[in-house]
């Protein structure tokens, strides 16, 4: 049951936020500024990486129960106030502080956090890849559904329905666990503090942290820039929504591949293969001709290496560390994940605007993958001390 609760609850915190893109163009055309608009979802992006630490460092603390409750309930207010405000201001306000501060409290990494606390280590890694394929089916059936909402009832009366779906995480926390600790199993008594010390002095979770980094700058440039970098070529816009569509169709298989070779073979040799993926498949995009076929290629390629990062980076946590403090831990990892979005949206916009050019992001996006590949490899996953220890009592 918990592993069907934390399931569901990544997929509709997860999908409602990966639909927001789809208001933008509607919202437009009522007369808001397109400016203050994407630095709303800027903002939003920023508080969602700034609130993850402190909502994982609660969930630890108290349980994930009651910070998913709080999260929910604050999600779906700023989701409804985006539909009646009618400032730049009072925008990033509900669309950035208080949906960005919402989905951190509800965030699937809160709920795939509960999830390993109720199952063994052997069942770690696929527990994990679950819960982030669950968020990535959220993706594929919320960007339909929201839609429809759109055309059937105006984004406005869109956005309040799309609020009282978040709401159904209310009940769904209720089945999570009400202890912060790992279930059935005996723990090494730390502190948050001594947790902290001890992640900020080990040099792998450092490059953890340093490497996500990558993964946020890619997910977010191209979530957000790819479909007008479609548009650019020449190249019917359904390309790019389709493009998008298909990223989150293959990502569950990816998510899920990863959570399986995660479960039997390195994690960390699994993420330096996967950023150099993106790499090679981003150097693909740009040297061969744009077609349609190989535009639609590049996002199923991209679909299968998306959030396959997900699972391996949470499941070298738990395994080094153990899972008392995974929510807190993996927080401060996603915060490097969530400025690595925040500069990849930017900069895109920003060479765009200036250049008139996609080429010098996605050249930044190949360079980037390498780097990456080389910074995960040096990392020790061997579980600490304390953790082999625990795992034998």
């Amino acid at each position: 049951m918990v592993l069907i609760a934390g399931s569901l609850i990544s997929l509709i915190g997860f999908g409602a936020r990966s639909s927001l893109g789809l208001f933008v163009a509607p919202m437009g055309e009522s007369g808001w500024s397109l400016s203050g608009l994407a630095l709303a979802l800027a903002v939003q992006n920023l508080f969602w990486g700034l609130g993850l630490p402190i909502a994982g460092a609660l969930a630890d603390k108290f349980g994930a129960r009651p910070v998913i409750i709080a999260g929910a309930l604050v999600y779906g207010l700023g989701l409804y106030g985006m539909g009646i405000v009618d400032s730049d201001s009072m925008m990033v306000l509900f669309a950035g502080v208080l949906a960005g501060t919402g989905i951190a409290f509800s965030a699937f990494s809160i709920a795939m956090a509960a999830m390993v606390k109720v199952v063994g280590p052997e069942k770690r890694s696929m527990t994990l890849g679950l819960g982030t394929a669950a968020g990535s089916a959220g993706q594929v059936l919320f960007s339909p559904l929201a839609l429809y909402f759109i055309e059937s009832l105006g984004w406005a009366d869109a956005l309040v329905a799309l609020a009282l779906a978040v709401g159904f995480l209310i009940p769904l926390a209720f089945i999570l666990p009400k202890s912060a600790g790992p279930s059935g199993r005996a723990v090494v008594e730390q502190t948050i503090g001594e947790a902290l010390s001890e992640a900020l002095g080990h040099r792998g979770y450092v490059l953890l942290t340093v490497g996500f980094f990558v993964c946020g700058f890619h997910v977010a440039f191209i979530t957000v820039h790819f479909p007008p970098y479609v548009d650019s070529l020449g190249i019917s816009p359904q390309i790019g929504a389709l493009s998008i569509s298909l990223i989150g169709l293959f990502n569950i298989v990816g998510a899920l591949g990863a959570g399986y070779v995660g479960q039997r073979f390195s994690k960390k040799r699994g993420l330096s293969t996967i950023y150099m993926l993106r790499a090679v498949a981003i150097l693909c995009l740009l040297l061969a001709p744009k077609t349609e076929t190989n535009l639609l290629i590049f996002a199923s390629v991209m679909g299968l290496l998306w959030l396959s990062t997900v699972p391996l980076t949470t499941g070298i946590i738990a395994q080094v560390f153990g899972v008392r403090y995974m929510a807190t831990l993996f927080g401060i990892v996603f915060l490097s994940h969530q400025i690595g979005s925040f500069s990849g949206i930017w900069l895109g916009g920003y060479l765009y605007e200036t250049t008139g050019s996609y080429d010098g992001v996605w050249w930044a996006a190949v360079v980037l993958g390498v780097l990456s590949a080389i910074v995960h490899w040096p990392i020790d996953e061997r579980p600490l001390v304390r953790v082999a220890t625990q795992a034998t009592t």
